[in-house]
C-alpha cells in the first residue's frame, strides 16, 4: 500500500476517483522516440541501493545523447524493490535528469489497484510518462486486459506505454486489444516485446496512427523502426548508448544502410546480454566499465563464469573494452 502526502488521497484511494479528463496532443503522443534505456538500478554489493551510482549512470546517458530514461522496469529489478524503494528511484530519477531528458516509470502490477496507486505516486513525482507491464501469473482474458488499461489511463492523466512480454508474464496482449486501447488519449505507445516482427508490423498496421510503437528487443530494434517503429526501449542501450542512439536516429530517418552499419558491431551484446536472465549479465558489464558495483538481489545471481567470456567478446566487439 502507498501512503500519499495529500489528504484528499489518504481519504478516497485513486482506483476510487477518476481524474478529470483531458486531450492528450499530438505533440504529446510523440514525445518519446528513438533510443529510451530500461535503465538497471545500481546496487552496492549487499543490495543496497546505490545512489551515487545513479547519478553517474543517468549523467553517461544524457553525455551519450539517450533519449529517455526507462527506470523500474524488468531491467530495473522492479520485482524485488519494495514500493518505498520503487518510488525513491523514480524521485531521484526524475530529480538527477533535471529535465534534460525524459524519465518514464515502470508502474504495472498483476493488480489494477496496485498499478493505479503506483502510476499515481509516479505522476506526482513529476515523470514524462509511465510503462505498464502486462498483469503476470494471473492470466487475464483479452477482455481483462483492456479493462485493466482503461482503468488505469483514467486513474491517472498521465501518457502511458503498454508493455506486452509474453516470455516473462505468460499473458500475450493480442493486436486487436491493442488496437482498442489505442482510442484512449493517453495510451500512447506500446513496448512490443514478443520477438515477433510479424506482430510488430500489424501493431504499426492497426494502430501506428494513434499510438507509438516501440520494439523490447534489441536485435530487432533497426527493422521494427524502419517498418514504422519509434524507437526501442533497450537493454543495450545501457552500456552502448552514443551506438544505440545514432542507429535508432538513421533508422527513423530513413537511412537504411546507416543504420544497419551502425548496428552491426551491437549484435554481439543484443545476443550475449541475455546469456543469462537480464539483467544479470548487463549489470556484470557496467560493473567492468566502471560504472557500478557488483550488487544484484536474490533470487538473480551474479553472471556466471561460463558467460563472462562471450559478454566481454561482445563488449569488444563493440568497442566497449580493448
Amino acid at each position: 500500500m502507498l501512503f500519499f502526502n495529500d489528504a484528499r488521497a489518504r481519504a478516497l484511494p485513486p482506483w476510487q476517483c477518476r481524474v478529470e479528463s483531458r486531450a492528450f496532443s499530438r505533440t504529446e503522443r510523440k514525445m518519446f522516440h528513438g533510443s529510451l534505456v530500461a535503465l538497471v538500478t545500481p546496487m552496492r554489493p549487499d543490495g543496497a541501493l546505490d545512489f551515487e551510482a545513479l547519478a553517474r549512470l543517468v549523467e553517461f546517458h544524457v553525455e551519450k545523447g539517450t533519449d529517455a530514461l526507462v527506470v523500474m522496469g524488468t531491467t530495473g529489478e522492479s520485482a524485488t524493490l519494495d514500493v518505498d524503494e520503487h518510488i525513491e528511484v523514480v524521485r531521484r530519477s526524475v530529480a538527477l535528469a533535471a529535465g534534460r531528458l525524459p524519465v518514464i516509470a515502470g508502474t504495472g502490477a498483476n493488480s489494477t489497484r496496485e498499478a493505479i496507486e503506483l502510476t499515481e505516486a509516479a505522476r506526482r513525482e513529476g515523470v514524462d510518462g509511465c510503462l505498464l507491464v502486462t498483469p503476470y501469473y494471473n492470466k487475464p482474458t483479452q477482455e481483462g486486459l483492456y479493462r485493466h488499461y482503461r482503468a488505469i489511463a483514467e486513474a491517472v492523466a498521465l501518457p502511458q506505454i503498454l508493455y506486452n512480454v509474453p516470455g516473462r508474464t505468460g499473458c500475450d496482449m493480442q493486436p486487436a486489444t491493442v488496437e482498442r486501447l489505442a482510442d484512449i488519449p493517453n495510451i500512447v505507445g506500446i513496448k512490443e516485446a514478443s520477438g515477433s516482427l510479424e506482430r510488430t508490423a500489424e501493431l504499426i498496421r492497426r494502430c501506428g496512427d494513434r499510438m507509438d510503437v516501440f520494439s523490447g528487443d534489441d536485435a530487432i530494434a533497426r527493422e521494427v523502426i524502419l517498418q514504422g517503429g519509434r524507437g526501442v526501449i533497450s537493454v543495450t542501450a545501457n552500456v552502448a548508448p552514443e551506438a544505440m542512439h545514432r542507429m535508432c536516429a538513421a533508422a527513423l530517418a530513413g537511412e537504411t544502410e546507416n543504420a544497419a552499419r551502425i548496428d552491426a558491431p551491437l549484435a554481439g551484446l543484443h545476443a550475449q546480454l541475455f546469456c543469462e536472465s537480464n539483467p544479470i549479465p548487463v549489470k556484470w558489464a557496467l560493473w567492468r566499465m566502471g560504472l557500478i558495483d557488483t550488487g544484484i538481489r536474490l533470487p538473480l545471481t551474479p553472471l556466471g563464469e561460463a558467460c563472462q567470456g562471450p559478454v566481454s567478446e561482445a563488449m569488444r566487439q563493440a568497442g566497449l573494452i580493448s
